[in-house]
This record gives structure tokens, C-alpha cells and sequence, in this order.
């Protein structure tokens, strides 16, 4: 295993967190706020510790996808144990596992809080929350890729390990360029969510936090009514960008070059829309006789609908207190989740596609035993090396919720608490119902339940497997007693 590669990615994120620090020191220095010692210190320790960490260049820059997932997990494990110091320095988040599950949440943009209310929290801290949601929606190492391309064809690794959903291409062949232009998409997008909110009358401090909240899809409000309390205008803007950055952003790529066939082709976002219009009109039925005008129960089922399917975790209503049939499609819309190479969270609509297509090839395979049936998306024949993955990320997608839920429910709490709460974190939304509803919080669990929702949100964000890896003997085995070695020849390159 090549440590070294794996020490300089891990000192390079810490690099970036410190210097992304200077944003929240600009924040207080503006409102006058004396939280600026709590991020000095922290980006001064970031920035130091990654220094000496890069100091010693490696000799082989070339690493695979094991060391690409491990660096993955480990970049985020240390992410936001730096990005909770802050919570803790200032006393704003007196107990630092409390400050590690809210930045967790933060990084990995679930959004579910310990706070009770956030509206006592200082301007400097609230940007932080929400800024950890901006800095880990695209992905803090597609970030690195963007800003310091790394050689020798490894780069590929990194985004596979980091990036969502089942399979993960280039849209350019270079991967540092790639890592550019969705950086330049989300960039812009949120650019002008802030502008719309603006328009709307939202002040600039909240039109920022909240941009970076829904660009994140992540869901910290800077407010306790969340986006309860700002106009039907502003909630309606909201919305529309939940969804747009729930979208895949190969769809904006082929928009921005004027491909405008292939961005309407695009399978996936069509279903996707599918399912949030589908949602939206039978909640809308359901929920109308509790709102006093259509306008009002459509707003609401959207944003809820919208909040939930690209797990972003606003809310403008209490969603817990509406009818089963609501909730229960709510529910369901908590593991469809996003598209893959987007920003949102959940299994994907993706692998749900391709889990359909298998479900009618297999009949079909009944009906006509000697027929040969490939599955197609977009036109393209999906290969066997993908339908086995999103059938081994289903079967370890339930095996890890069912642990997680076993443990939980060792609090003796209802059922639908305990279940919605490994759903709502597992799946990156941020909310569940009864005891997690969007009017409750995390902070009565337990400190075991606490740790299990931190490794969900951390699993469920980077797709379960490069967390996972990190309980494997062996790889802490090849970690310690790596040596760089020469390469002796192209197969052995190839059996790594």
C-alpha cells in the first residue's frame, strides 16, 4: 500500500480546512464577534500539522482504489475532528461529541442537530454550520483535484471513492479539469440562488447561509422555524434548488456546451422529476384539508418532497403531524434519494433504475428462457461489473442499517423514532418522524447512539464502502508495514 500518497492527501485536506477557516474569521471579524480565536487557533493547527505532513515527498505518486477509499474516509474522520474545535473552543457546543456529531452532519450535509435552537448561536458558527455543508456537497477531494491535480493517473481513485452513485466517469478525459467544471457548476448555481433569495427580500447573511445549506443539500437553518418563517416566494426559490442540485451535473455539462440532446436524454433526471411531481400531487390530495388554500398544501408537499427526495432536511412545516399515507411516502423518498453525481444523499435513482431493469429482464428471462436481454440506460448497455455493485451496495446498505437500528433500539425508544432516525442519518436527510421529527433534534440519544449516526452519516456519504474498509485487518496490516517498492512489471500493477 502507498501510505505515503495516502499521508499526502490526508495533510493536503487538512491544509485546505485551515485556510477555508479564514472565511468564518472574515465573518466574525464583520459582526464584531470574539469567536475569531477559536478559528485561528483551529486553522493554525490545521495548516501546521498538514505542512509537516506533506513535507517528505513520496517517491511513488501512483495508488489505486484502496488507497484512494482509505484516504477517502480517513480525510473526512479528520475533517470534522478539526471542523468541531471550533463548537467546542468558543463554548457554543460545550460537549465536543456533541460539536463532532454536528460537524459531521454538517460535512457529510445530513443536517440532523444536538441544538435545541440556533438562533442564540454566534454569526461566525452559524456560517461554519453551514459552510461544512457547502465544503462536503461536491466533496472536499474533488476540491483538492480541482485546485492541485495529483500525477500519475491516480486522481480517478480519489473521485471514485468520494464521488455518488454506482459508477463515475470523466467528463473530460483530463481528471483535474473534470473536478473544475463541477466545481465551476455548483460555484455558479449557488451564486445564483443567493441572487434569487436576494431579489425575494431574504438579508444577504441568510440568502448566504442558506445557499450553502440547499447547494450542499445539507438543511442547517440559521433559523429555528427553519425556512418556516420567510415568505411563500422564498420557500418556492428554496425548493427549486433543492431539486436543481439533486440533479445530476452531467445534465448541466451537456447544457453549458449547448448538448442539449444528451441533457434532455438523460434518464435518470427524467425519472427523478418523475417521482418528485408524482409525490408532490398525492401528498398534495392527502394534505389538502389542512390548508386553507391549494397553493399553500402544494407549496408544502413540494418543499417537503423536495427536502426529503434530495435529503437536504429543511422544513417549513412539521411534516410528522400529516396524515400516514404523507409520511409513508415521505419515508420512502428518504432511501430513493438524489441522483448520483449530484450533491444529494439516499441509495440513488440510479441504482433503483437499474434494480427495476433487473427485476424485468428476470421476468422477461421466464417468459422467453432462451432470449438474451441486455440492460440499457440512455441507450447504453449497463455493464455486469455495475449490476454487481448495486446489488452488493443494496445487500451492505441493509446489513449496515439493520446493525445500526439493532443498536439503537437498545434505548428502548418507539419504533418509528428509532427507524427513522438510522434512516435519516444513514441516508443524509437530516429529519425522520416522531422522536427526530422537524421540530426535535438528536440530543437526548445516547453517546453509543451518537457514534453509530456519526459512522452512518459518514458511510451513508461516502458510499458505504470506503468506511467500511477501514475494518479490515488487512488494511492496517499492508498500512504499517508498507515500503515503496518498484514497480516490477505491468502485472503487478494490474493485481494491486
Amino acid at each position: 500500500m502507498n501510505s505515503s500518497m495516502i499521508r499526502i492527501v490526508l495533510g493536503n485536506v487538512l491544509k485546505i480546512e485551515g485556510i477555508l477557516m479564514l472565511i468564518p474569521i472574515i465573518v466574525a471579524l464583520i459582526y464584531g464577534e470574539n469567536t475569531i480565536y477559536a478559528f485561528l487557533i483551529t486553522a493554525g493547527l490545521a495548516i501546521i500539522i498538514g505542512q509537516l505532513m506533506v513535507i517528505k515527498k513520496p517517491k511513488d505518486t501512483i495508488f489505486y482504489l484502496k488507497e484512494g477509499c482509505i484516504s477517502t474516509a480517513l480525510s473526512w474522520i479528520l475533517l470534522s475532528i478539526f471542523g468541531a474545535l471550533p463548537f467546542t473552543i468558543t463554548g457554543e457546543i460545550p460537549s465536543y461529541v456533541d460539536a463532532l456529531f454536528e460537524t459531521i452532519s454538517g460535512f457529510t450535509t445530513t443536517g440532523a442537530s444536538i441544538l435545541p435552537e440556533v438562533e442564540s448561536l454566534s454569526k461566525s458558527i452559524l456560517f461554519w454550520r453551514s459552510f461544512t455543508h457547502w465544503i462536503g456537497g461536491m466533496g472536499v477531494l474533488v476540491f483538492l483535484l480541482a485546485i492541485l491535480p495529483m500525477t500519475g493517473g491516480s486522481n480517478i481513485n480519489l473521485m471514485k471513492a468520494e464521488s455518488p452513485g454506482p459508477q463515475v466517469g470523466k467528463l473530460v478525459p483530463k481528471v483535474g479539469k473534470t473536478a473544475r467544471i463541477l466545481y465551476g457548476i455548483y460555484i455558479g448555481l449557488t451564486v445564483m440562488q443567493i441572487v434569487c433569495l436576494l431579489i425575494a427580500g431574504m438579508s444577504f447573511f441568510d440568502s448566504v447561509c442558506t445557499s450553502l445549506g440547499t447547494a450542499g443539500t445539507g438543511g442547517f437553518g440559521i433559523k429555528n422555524s427553519s425556512i418556516g418563517g420567510y415568505s411563500p416566494a422564498i420557500q418556492w426559490i428554496v425548493t427549486i434548488f433543492m431539486i436543481a442540485f439533486g440533479v445530476n451535473f452531467n445534465a448541466y455539462y451537456y447544457i453549458i456546451f449547448k448538448k442539449f440532446k444528451q441533457a434532455f436524454n438523460v434518464e435518470e433526471v427524467k425519472v427523478y422529476l418523475g417521482i418528485i411531481i408524482a409525490s408532490t400531487a398525492a401528498i398534495a390530495i392527502n394534505i389538502a384539508s389542512m390548508f386553507n388554500t391549494v397553493e399553500e398544501a402544494i407549496r408544502a408537499s413540494g418543499f417537503a418532497v423536495a427536502t426529503v427526495i434530495t435529503t437536504t432536511g429543511f422544513s417549513t412545516v412539521d411534516f410528522d403531524t400529516w396524515p400516514v399515507f404523507s409520511k409513508l411516502i415521505l419515508v420512502l423518498l428518504m432511501f430513493v434519494g438524489a441522483c448520483a453525481g449530484s450533491t444529494g444523499g439516499g441509495i440513488k435513482v440510479s441504482r433503483f433504475i437499474i434494480a427495476f431493469k433487473t427485476i424485468i429482464k428476470e421476468f422477461h428471462s421466464y417468459i422467453h428462457p432462451k432470449s438474451v436481454k441486455a440492460i440499457r440506460i440512455e441507450g447504453k448497455t449497463v455493464e455486469h461489473e455495475t449490476l454487481r455493485s448495486v446489488n452488493v451496495y443494496f445487500v451492505t446498505f441493509a446489513a449496515v442499517f439493520t446493525i445500526s437500528l439493532l443498536i439503537v433500539s437498545l434505548e428502548n425508544r418507539d419504533l418509528v423514532t428509532s427507524f427513522t432516525s438510522v434512516a435519516a442519518t444513514i441516508n443524509n436527510i437530516g429529519p425522520g418522524l416522531a422522536g427526530v421529527g422537524p421540530t426535535c433534534n438528536f440530543s437526548s440519544f445516547s453517546v453509543l447512539s451518537k457514534f453509530v449516526f456519526m459512522f452512518d452519516m459518514l458511510a451513508g456519504r461516502l458510499e458505504l464502502f470506503p468506511m467500511l474498509i477501514l475494518f479490515h485487518p488487512a488494511i492496517w496490516k499492508s498500512f504499517f508495514t508498507s515500503r515503496i517498492k518498484p514497480r516490477k512489471n505491468k502485472w503487478e500493477d494490474l493485481s494491486r
